[in-house]
């Protein structure tokens, strides 16, 4: 039986063909050992209504008609021939296999063309009303059991097709999240960039013209800033329009950053949520992209734990350290999500990205007495 499971995990036909085989043998062995009957229609009876079991799973409803036939034939021609017992098993396994593994229509069309085949034979054989009872229960059993198992089947099938389907949406949604919050990163350092390069072509503008005449070299050089500087302000804008989708309210909208985080926490106080901001260290001006990735990140770590961290208070703590910033803000509510989900970005997608950005870390996670708590480590170049 082992083998026979591993051949079936390998080949269905080659399991069938295996098994089909032992029936024929069995069953031509039990016509040589006597009985009633021609020996030379019984063994052929006998290959009929089990070599075709090879293709029971290809052809069910084929190999139902071609067994359930042969059965029939034999009654016709010799009423009174033994039937091998082994032949039963051949039925039984027949009957379950055209409910098994055939649609619907094909599975009733074979179902009633074998019950009426076998009380056909057991009619010409002179049966009672028992053998015609026996014979039907035996049928209709494998023939219900097949058609159960058959739904099943479909069932698991179906159920893991969704899942499937599911599980490539789940990727393709994480895929198009990380996508958006990196245009979105992209919008908001473009504002810091161009500023400076913008600062860079005034300053390099003004020291031209303060220039006296004899220094030519000079002028050149500055000219040549200028112009640089303002074909990469040219080619930005373009970069930038790409991805700007909907959003130009926020393209117009001024760039927030640490400086304002009073105010954001204010906002959030407002909003419902006991926010109280600790700074610790020396603060002092941060490069603007590192600025603006640590507001958002308070900004959308804090939104989280306003819309599912519940009845709760909040904390923001700021480290200024020689060489980084670390962030830390921490809920102790009982929360709705393990999973942060904040307005305007992507919870835990935009944060992996704005601190993947600066090579910097990310903690996030549950806190053993309870609560949400995020902390990040800016480095600072």
């Amino acid at each position: 039986m082992r083998s026979i499971r591993r051949l079936a995990r390998l080949d269905p036909l080659v399991a069938d063909s295996a098994v089909a085989a032992v029936l024929a043998l069995v069953a031509l062995l039990e016509v040589r050992s006597g009985g009633a009957g021609s020996p030379t229609l019984r063994t052929v009876v006998a290959f009929v209504m089990t070599l075709p079991l090879a293709f029971r799973r290809r052809f069910p409803l084929g190999v139902l008609l071609l067994v359930m036939g042969a059965a029939l034939a034999q009654s016709v021609a010799d009423p009174d021939a033994d039937v091998a017992g082994v032949l039963i098993v051949a039925i039984i396994v027949a009957s379950y296999s055209v409910a098994a593994h055939s649609g619907r229509r094909a599975a009733v069309v074979g179902g009633a063309a074998g019950l009426a085949a076998l009380c056909g034979s057991v009619h010409l054989q002179g049966g009672g009303i028992g053998n015609y009872i026996f014979a039907a229960a035996i049928f209709a059993g494998a023939w219900l059991a097949g058609f159960v198992l058959r739904g099943r089947r479909l069932q698991s099938e179906a159920l893991q097709r969704r899942t499937v389907a599911l599980e490539q949406d789940q990727e393709a949604r994480a895929r198009a999240a990380v996508d958006e919050e990196r245009a979105r990163i992209a919008r908001d350092l473009h504002d810091a960039v161009a500023h400076s390069v913008s600062v860079i072509v005034v300053q390099a503008g003004a020291e031209r013209l303060a220039l006296p005449p004899e220094a030519t070299s000079t002028r050149d050089v500055l000219r040549s800033i200028e112009e640089t500087g303002r074909q990469a302000l040219v080619e930005m804008r373009r970069l930038v329009e790409m991805l700007r989708q909907d959003d130009e309210e926020l393209a117009l909208a001024p760039q927030p950053s640490l400086a304002h985080l009073e105010l954001l926490v204010q906002q959030v106080r407002e909003a419902g949520l006991p926010v109280e901001l600790s700074i610790e260290g020396e603060p002092r001006t941060l490069p603007p992209g590192v600025d603006l990735s640590a507001y958002r990140i308070v900004q959308e770590a804090l939104t989280n734990a306003l819309k599912h961290a519940g009845p709760a208070r909040a904390h923001v703590t700021l480290r200024y350290a020689p060489d980084e910033l670390e962030l830390e803000i921490a809920d102790d509510g009982a929360g709705t999500s393990t999973t942060p989900v904040a307005s305007g970005g992507h919870g835990l997608v935009g944060m992996r990205e704005r601190v993947a950005l600066y090579g910097g870390r990310l903690d996030a996670g549950r806190r053993p007495n309870g609560g949400f708590a995020v902390r990040v480590l800016l480095p600072i170049r």
